[in-house]
């Protein structure tokens, strides 16, 4: 194994870890598959950018492992530059969402736009993430 493939097989590991304690300790988390930064509070909604493609775990769930698969199904679509990894744990059901998610700098606009896709889709759109507040908005 090459010295650069080890250290690229670490940090993915880590980001991996990183994504699911943070999922388990906020209840969802949003980042950047290139770079591995995690959204910071900011005024914007993330909506699923394909519905189609988002995975809905049970509570119980091997997420470090559902993760990784979800990164390697979708990798093409999360090295978009509009495009992050979301996880949300839906509070009722404990259910963890993974979504290839894009953000709306306007609550009208993602309302819309979450509207729209959610027509079009086979999977409809349950909410959007309001990150400044840190909830979800339900449809």
């Amino acid at each position: 194994m090459k010295f650069e493939s080890f250290l690229e097989r670490y940090h993915f590991e880590k980001y991996v870890l990183d994504v699911c304690i943070a999922t388990l300790e906020q209840g969802g988390v949003t980042s950047k598959l290139d770079t591995y930064q995690f959204l910071l509070p900011i005024e914007a909604w993330a909506i699923p950018k394909y519905p189609d493609r988002t995975v809905i775990l049970p509570p119980d769930a091997d997420l470090q492992r559902e993760i990784t698969a979800f990164i390697a199904s979708n990798e093409a679509c999360l090295k978009y530059s509009d495009s992050w990894l979301g996880t949300w744990i839906e509070p009722d059901t404990r259910n963890c969402y993974l979504d290839v998610s894009t953000l709306c700098f306007c609550l009208d606009d993602a309302l819309q736009a979450a509207m729209a896709l959610s027509q079009q889709a086979r999977r409809k759109i349950v909410a959007l993430y309001d990150f400044k507040r840190g909830q979800a908005i339900y449809l």
